[in-house]
């Protein structure tokens, strides 16, 4: 889709999991391919990948994808604000529409995926959240004209809550039903759990 972005956190430490997220397995490939093509095969013209935690490891996964490059998060440590606008800061404004945040250890389906940016790019609003059985899930989609204050998010203000919050009338919420929504893979049972349920 034409001015359609992602923004793909995969910076972490991964220190919960006991081991680099990105790099396990999932549908024959790596979790971070698999999210680089979901993402693609949804309508995203363009995935910026963040990477901050061991990248040269994560490097030539990102550069064997079409679609797809990274930038590196210095700042990494500083917490998930400082990957989400080293995101921003790589997109080419005047050509971004919208942009798609999801971090790399929430795998998501690409019918899933579309079906959101088609909801979202109908909808006008300035952000979309997606919900499974009423409870808000990822990705987030967000219109090019809240990214400038998303450019202002700190940790000690929610980082970006802060700006759903503020935008909360112009803000959709869409059931849909896929309990992949609200995963979260942060320790080896939730990832266990995933391979388990994921069909």
């Amino acid at each position: 889709m034409e001015g359609v972005f992602a923004i793909l956190l995969a910076a972490g430490e991964s220190s919960r999991m006991g081991q680099l997220k990105a790099l396990l397995p999932w549908h024959g490939v790596t979790l971070l391919e698999h999210q680089i093509r979901s993402l693609t095969d949804a309508g995203v013209y363009r995935v910026v990948v963040v990477l901050g935690y061991q990248a040269n490891r994560l490097k030539p996964v990102v550069e064997s994808v079409d679609g797809a490059h990274w930038v590196l998060n210095d700042d990494y440590l500083g917490g998930k604000t400082t990957s989400i606008k080293s995101g921003v800061s790589d997109l080419i404004i005047s050509q971004t529409r919208h942009v798609v945040l999801l971090s790399v250890d929430q795998p998501r389906r690409s019918d899933t995926v579309r079906t959101l940016l088609e909801r979202h790019t109908s909808s006008f609003s300035k952000m979309s959240i997606p919900t499974y059985r009423g409870r808000g899930g990822h990705p987030i989609i967000m219109s090019a004209s809240v990214l400038s204050e998303v450019m202002k998010i700190e940790e000690e203000t929610q980082g970006l809550l802060e700006v759903v919050r503020r935008h909360a009338g112009e803000t959709s919420r869409f059931e849909i039903d896929d309990p992949s929504l609200v995963w979260d893979l942060n320790t080896p049972e939730q990832y266990q759990q995933a391979l388990d349920a994921d069909l």
